[in-house]
């Protein structure tokens, strides 16, 4: 599986605060005190268990920044699959300055490749059904380009990034203006031509009023299985048609078989557990 790395750009902030953050007002005085300053060291990092692999240029960057010697060899790709004992990647560097890098490297790491793995868990769950599995806004503050980049490794496909990319009309949104159809109306006028239009409906008879303004995207929010159903047979495929709320693993293909072409799901981001991934000398 073929992954569009991010950019160097929108990575190095991020791995640069976190080192900044963990390197305190003194450096590693750990390493410092024990070892000495020329020193190399080889090392590789391992997957613990089973699971989706996404995060190595955290790793890189994390090294590079301490040691810009350094060398770095990638044997699994992000998006690819690990086992128990998966070398994900060789490196070598001043000992110092991997060792200074380890925890940062290993935090970002294990947190995408999680995000990863629970995704590919819910994309399974929904094989053969037709349904996409999404992600939402409920990222780490300040990782969201890192979070969503996880989701995609693990074959999930990504909702809007921002307040700015496209318009969704949520229940207090339905609220200040007077009803989903009014506000739906509204949107489509300032909207521009590139710009999409989702709005969030409670039930069937919500659902009715948002149909006949047209939007692109209608979110069925909280819907039981049989008012999904009921809402893809009135629909009729003319927009569409996202499933949210109470979605688990335990529940999605459920949901997903009930002919929903979009599925949000919250905790690949908000839940999601983190991969162990560990350093190891050679």
């Amino acid at each position: 599986m073929t992954i569009e790395p991010l950019p160097d750009v929108l990575i190095e902030p991020v791995v640069r605060a976190a080192l900044a953050e963990d390197l305190g007002r003194a450096g590693d005085i750990t390493s410092a005190a024990c070892i000495d300053a020329d020193a190399r060291l080889s090392a590789r990092f391992a997957s613990r268990r089973f699971g989706v692999a996404a995060g190595a240029a955290c790793v890189r960057l994390s090294l590079l920044a301490l040691d810009p010697s350094a060398t770095f060899e990638i044997v699994v790709g992000d998006g690819e699959m690990l086992q128990a004992g998966t070398v994900i990647a060789h490196v070598e560097a001043n000992a110092r300055a991997l060792l200074a890098a380890e925890r940062t490297a290993l935090n970002l790491m294990g947190r995408l490749s999680g995000i990863a793995t629970l995704t590919r868990a819910y994309v399974d769950a929904v094989a053969g059904t037709g349904a996409v599995i999404t992600d939402t806004r409920k990222t780490t503050p300040g990782l969201r380009a890192l979070e969503k980049y996880a989701v995609r490794c693990g074959g999930g496909v990504n909702h809007r990034f921002g307040l700015d990319d496209a318009i969704l009309i949520k229940d207090n949104h339905v609220a200040a203006a007077g009803g989903v159809g009014a506000a739906i109306r509204r949107a489509k006028a300032a909207a521009g031509h590139l710009v999409k239009v989702e709005a969030e409906v409670d039930g069937l008879d919500q659902l009715e009023e948002a149909l006949a303004e047209r939007p692109d995207v209608i979110m069925l929010d909280n819907f039981s299985l049989d008012d999904l159903r009921a809402a893809v047979a009135r629909a009729k495929g003319r927009v569409v048609l996202e499933a949210s709320g109470g979605v688990s693993l335990e529940t999605v293909r459920a949901i997903a078989e009930t002919g929903v072409d979009v599925i949000s799901v919250g905790a690949l981001t908000h839940s999601a557990p983190v991969l162990d991934i560990g350093l190891d000398a050679d």
